[in-house]
């Protein structure tokens, strides 16, 4: 797996890793599950997942799949995720996800979190960074807000579901403001 560290002195970005499962299910409650990922998560799909990332990280595949490490100890705060194809994306746009364990919401580190990965995907190719919200969670809205991205447009999945757009341009190499 690549090694790869970013950090702005607070937090730190890593590829996610197999021995971050246990980590990553303590810290799933119903707000990732009811935004992130859609379902609840057994040590069997965490693995899954962790295993598709890893190999994601090893075949330069389209899913750059980072740990956000913060404190002391670089305990697994959450997930900030790059999708580089996702037939929603127009060619040079990025997808950003991004989640907090419940023990560490409150203190900025998911919008360090998406700052750091969007520098990461500037320099990576990126100009565009998309982060896509459904209308009832503010916190995500307010992040997207926080780290520079502005309000575009609202689309609606095949179930109904709406998503707000909120897009940045990724033409600073640091990727910062």
């Amino acid at each position: 797996m690549r090694e790869l560290e970013l950090s702005d002195g607070v937090i730190t970005l890593s590829p996610l890793r197999p021995e971050d499962a246990e980590a990553h299910l303590a810290g799933e409650d119903e707000e990732l599950v009811r935004w992130l990922s859609g379902g609840r998560s057994t040590p069997e799909t965490v693995e899954a997942y962790l295993r598709h990332c890893r190999e994601q990280w090893e075949t330069a595949g389209p899913l750059h799949a980072f740990g956000i490490r913060a404190g002391e100890r670089g305990d697994l705060a959450g997930t900030v995720d790059l999708r580089f194809v996702q037939a929603y994306l127009a060619t040079g746009q990025v997808n950003v996800a991004y989640g907090l364990y419940p023990s560490w919401r409150g203190r900025g580190l998911a919008t360090r979190a998406v700052r750091l990965a969007c520098g990461y995907a500037a320099r990576t190719g990126a100009r565009e960074a998309v982060i896509r919200v459904e209308p009832g969670n503010g916190a995500s809205a307010a992040v997207a807000r926080r780290a520079g991205f502005a309000p575009d447009k609202h689309t609606f999945e095949q179930d109904g579901t709406r998503h707000d757009w909120y897009l940045r341009s990724l033409n600073r190499p640091d990727g910062e403001e």
